[in-house]
């Protein structure tokens, strides 16, 4: 059954619908685990990556994989690790002795969606290649370079529970996701229903049919779905908010004393152009052609909460970025 909250709006053009009934389906697959997947879509139609921070099983690698096997486009996972280097994800020329000659062999980045699984565990030469690629969307290897495809999303995915052994991702890498979700355990009711499905799947391992080719969507849906996303209606006074909403991250200082202790630097421009594609995502989603102060706040957490960095008395009493984000949308004046 559709949940009323996510039911397509009359109007809303046959790509919603779409995306109405992939998230619906995305749900069932993916139980106790909806604003997940809500991000994960809202960072395919914002054309951006998305970071995952949420503790082992909680069906993070699951859900873009399901993501993926419902669009008709190339999906591949990659484990970071420490020994991990740039090649295995770039690739690497390798010698053909029938020709004499070097021949490029693409490596993983070259997929539409790319999981990296546990990111914060490559060292910083292996991030740097995947900055280049989320960034700029091509690879350079030596003296060549290569465009990625148009259709490419990279989610990547931390553990906050293990630290040893990993790297703290710089921050102009982190600015390069549009979205930082974090995820937590489900409740009772998930959880009893992820059990039943889990004994559902074993018992019927080895006759589960893969998605039919003809109910998947296209990268071209996927294009078409940008597009429209793009087109949706906001205001000039939303706009003028959700740029206060940044500026104020800048000069925290304008909202009081609390806020200027608290911050120490604050989002860049794509901050405030992530916040503008997701919050048309947003609305788009929920069927509609136009955008909501709802919508901004739907998203705002999200987009600023790897963007925002705390100072040293912050952290030391216990401040979070979530608790500074509430602030700022308690603070900052609704058109």
């Amino acid at each position: 059954m559709t949940d009323p909250a996510h039911a397509p709006d009359a109007a809303a053009t046959a790509l919603q619908q779409s995306f109405t009934r992939l998230r619906d389906d995305l749900q069932q697959a993916i139980i106790g685990q909806p604003r997940l997947i809500d991000c994960l879509l809202i960072a395919l139609l914002a054309d951006g990556h998305l970071l995952v921070e949420g503790a082992p099983g909680l069906a993070k690698t699951t859900a873009v994989k399901a993501l993926a096997s419902r669009i008709a486009a190339d999906f591949h996972r990659v484990q970071f690790t420490p020994d991990l280097l740039p090649a295995d994800l770039t690739g690497t020329d390798v010698f053909r002795p029938q020709s004499g000659s070097f021949e490029f062999e693409r490596g993983p980045l070259f997929h539409n969606i790319v999981l990296a699984d546990e990111i914060n565990r490559a060292p910083a030469k292996v991030q740097s290649a995947l900055l280049e690629a989320m960034a700029e969307r091509q690879i350079t290897v030596g003296r060549s370079t290569w465009r990625l495809p148009e259709l490419f999303l990279v989610m990547a995915t931390q553990n906050p529970i293990e630290q040893e052994g990993t790297f703290a991702l710089p921050e102009a890498q982190l600015d390069r996701f549009v979205m930082h979700v974090t995820i937590g355990y489900p409740d009772a009711a998930a959880e009893l229903a992820i059990l039943r499905l889990a004994r559902d799947q074993a018992s019927e391992a080895g006759h589960s049919q893969p998605v039919p080719l003809e109910s998947r969507l296209t990268p071209a849906d996927v294009m078409s779905a940008r597009a429209e996303v793009l087109a949706v209606h906001m205001a000039p006074a939303l706009e003028e908010y959700l740029t206060q909403l940044v500026l104020a991250t800048r000069d925290p200082g304008q909202y009081g004393p609390e806020l200027k202790r608290w911050i120490a630097w604050g989002g860049s421009p794509r901050a405030t152009i992530a916040l503008d594609r997701c919050a048309r995502a947003h609305a788009w989603l929920a069927g509609r052609n136009y955008v909501l102060p709802e919508d901004v706040h739907a998203v705002t957490h999200e987009v600023l909460r790897h963007r925002v960095l705390l100072s040293y008395e912050a952290e030391a009493e216990g401040v979070r970025p979530d608790q500074v984000i509430d602030r700022l949308l308690d603070l900052v004046p609704l058109p």
